[in-house]
């Protein structure tokens, strides 16, 4: 599908700010465009964990260890219903051969170095040291009715966007599907410890997480397999922990083969793209894997991922002063969507959370509202995502690993 043209004169009647990275260097290769890092870097593999392996692989470790293939199962209820690894909470087990069941199957992968909650308790970030030194943060939020978590799927970012801190830093490494799926299973525990606030008298929800969003640190489609991997850990009602693949989002800066692949998967998980402009003379600029797979590439492939799942596609747009909010950008999204169909996608633009000393900011609430009004207008579900988090710096953008936290982690032992 061809681009619709923009008019220069569109171009020239506001006022346009272009993206630059501010107080870090963004990373350019030989002929100066910005580095996309795809590949992980090799550090040394996180050990092997229930959670990476399959049911069948789960029994045959623990005949390995000279047990019988159903204690595999056990372990699975104790880490995926009851939340622990703890040996000595595992009554059921043989007590002479619990803790070596324990250590062959539930290695610890994390090591709270820190955590930050906002002054009413709802919302909770984590900071994690892995195996390696490798730090990470998840985000545990409440919401009328669910629970939420903004779990991480790499260290560090490859895709080198100049508006999100955990970029700066470049790609650090993928991170295991244990590993991710440890982050839920440590916001569970928190949880049931009544360690996150904000529940109202009336609100009768389950007291676990309900939704996951793949929106921490990391482009989670650079990361398939094991992304894929734990989906299914998470969604597995009889070997794991049950959840609804609906409650999971998994999004995307743009990777436009891996989006069809996830089309393909027979697990109907809510896709979001991170769009952030719907022209490419800006999100060249704005989002560099654009210089791959152009905004009408990563359309289609989005309404592809619709046909294939019947499940409504999200459209993520942080609006940026002056730079992404302006009203022309809003129709020739529109534009765009409604050239691919009805009803098959929602948008969902954020005012910018800014990082520590950045100029950028979000934009103006008239703009922001304009922007979300002339997008309902033309008949494109759109809704003002509420932000949680900000002054926790643990909203979308946000999450990065400082000096202070790097200083913090230098003293904390990772569990063995």
């Amino acid at each position: 599908m061809t681009s619709p043209t923009v008019p220069p004169a569109r171009l020239g009647a506001v006022r346009q700010v272009r993206p630059a990275t501010e107080g870090w260097k963004q990373k350019k290769d030989d002929e100066g465009r910005p580095l996309l890092q795809f590949a992980s870097p090799k550090r040394g593999k996180p050990p092997v964990h229930l959670a990476d392996l399959t049911p069948e692989e789960r029994v045959a470790k623990a005949k390995e260890l000279g047990l019988p293939g159903f204690r595999a199962r056990q372990l699975e209820t104790h880490y995926f219903t009851h939340f622990t690894d703890d040996a000595a909470r595992m009554t059921d087990l043989p007590a002479e051969s619990r803790d070596e069941l324990v250590a062959g199957l539930l290695p610890p992968l994390l090591t709270e170095v820190r955590r930050l909650a906002t002054d009413r308790g709802d919302t909770i970030k984590f900071l994690w040291k892995l195996h390696d030194g490798a730090l990470v943060e998840s985000v545990l939020m409440r919401y009328p009715g669910r629970i939420t978590l903004c779990v991480s799927s790499q260290a560090g970012c490859g895709m080198n966007c100049p508006f999100c801190a955990t970029g700066q830093a470049g790609l650090t490494r993928n991170m295991s599907a244990a590993e991710i799926v440890a982050q839920v299973v440590a916001a569970n525990a928190a949880i049931v410890n009544g360690e996150l606030g904000g529940k109202k008298r009336d609100d009768h929800s389950a007291e676990k997480v309900s939704n996951i969003v793949f929106m921490g640190m990391g482009e989670p489609l650079a990361n398939y397999a094991r992304v894929m991997h734990a989906v299914r850990v998470m969604t597995d009602k009889k070997h794991g922990m049950g959840m609804s693949a609906r409650g999971i989002t998994v999004s995307t800066v743009g990777l436009v083969p891996a989006i069809r692949k996830l089309a393909a998967e027979d697990v109907p998980v809510t896709f979001a793209l991170s769009l952030h402009a719907p022209d490419d003379q800006l999100r060249d600029e704005l989002i560099p894997v654009n210089s791959r797979w152009k905004v009408d590439e990563a359309l289609d492939a989005a309404r592809a991922y619709f046909d294939a799942t019947g499940r409504r596609v999200s459209i993520e747009y942080a609006l940026i002063k002056d730079m992404n909010d302006h009203a022309w950008r809003a129709d020739l999204l529109a534009e765009k969507l409604n050239a691919r169909g009805k009803g098959w996608v929602h948008v969902n633009p954020i005012p910018l959370n800014p990082t520590p000393g950045s100029i950028w900011t979000a934009s103006d609430v008239p703009v922001q509202n304009e922007f979300v009004r002339r997008l309902n207008e033309a008949g494109i579900p759109t809704t003002l995502r509420d932000t949680r988090g900000k002054e926790i710096d643990g909203a979308c953008g946000q999450l990065v690993a400082t000096e202070e936290d790097e200083v913090v982690a230098a003293g904390v032992t990772p569990a063995s």
